[in-house]
């Protein structure tokens, strides 16, 4: 049920960062979201990307080693409040500035030894680690901690069957002011939708967005099932062994289409 990821790429345009950039021909429209590239994200997270059409990698911005580029909460299969992290050692070279597409991994070959054992401690009794497995076998050589982020997320999308775009934030010019730069960088996608989490809810100012005609839809996720108890804290990994890779893509429908604009007419 693997469908291949395609990413979108534009050129930066040579509008000023305070004026309005405008949407690339190119720009085919959907729903988008705009999210820091984690290690094996969160299940909330995976799931608002699931029912994006855009992905926009926000890696031009300051590393938060208290965040989730470099490490993943690992549940327990069998006792989901049973949790460890997988903490992935990171060099920031320019120190707490440094950006998230800055940072390095320690020892790029450590760290990728550590991701398969204790993946495979966590998850390996699983009758679905052949997803699993082949998720872990998606990670490239680089050394660049957004880089692994990125590829572990898209490995998971792409076993889950999502064929939306992908696109890093940096090519993309913006204004300055945080929701002005989220809502131009949506608007580059040609979008007709925000997909926004909780989190971002907190802090987000809808009216750039509303001069762009593109909505804000929050997203938010299950809470009184099992399967999502932990779905803000804990790697979607341990749902993709819980369950596997075709019952996790079905839960993950019924959120895209949950949160579909034709949902809430």
């Amino acid at each position: 049920m693997c469908m291949t990821l395609t990413s979108a790429s534009w050129a930066p345009a040579s509008t000023a960062a305070s004026s309005v950039p405008d949407p690339p021909a190119d720009a085919s429209g959907g729903l988008c979201a705009i999210h820091q590239p984690n290690l094996f994200p969160r299940l909330s997270t995976l799931a608002k990307l699931f029912s994006a059409d855009y992905w926009i990698v926000l890696d031009d911005v300051q590393f938060a080693r208290r965040d989730y580029q470099h490490r993943a909460r690992l549940a327990a299969l069998d006792d989901s409040s049973r949790q460890q992290w997988l903490t992935l050692p990171t060099h920031l070279p320019h120190g707490r500035p440094t950006l998230i597409s800055q940072a390095r991994l320690v020892d790029p070959r450590r760290s990728r030894r550590t991701i398969q054992l204790l993946v495979r401690q966590y998850y390996g009794r699983s009758r679905y680690w052949g997803a699993v497995a082949e998720v872990l076998d998606a990670l490239d050589d680089s050394d660049r901690v957004a880089d692994l982020a990125r590829t572990s997320t898209t490995a998971l999308l792409s076993a889950l069957g999502w064929s939306g775009k992908v696109q890093g934030s940096t090519a993309i010019p913006t204004r300055q002011g945080r929701s002005e730069r989220l809502a131009d960088l949506a608007a580059a996608t040609g979008s007709t939708h925000y997909l926004c989490g909780t989190g971002g809810l907190r802090y987000l100012d809808a009216a750039p967005f509303d001069t762009h005609g593109i909505p804000v839809l929050p997203f938010h996720t299950p809470v009184d099932d099992p399967l999502w108890r932990w779905a803000r804290r804990c790697s979607s990994l341990w749902a993709l062994s819980k369950i596997g890779p075709d019952a996790l893509a079905d839960q993950l429908t019924a959120q895209r289409e949950a949160h579909h604009p034709g949902a809430h007419a």
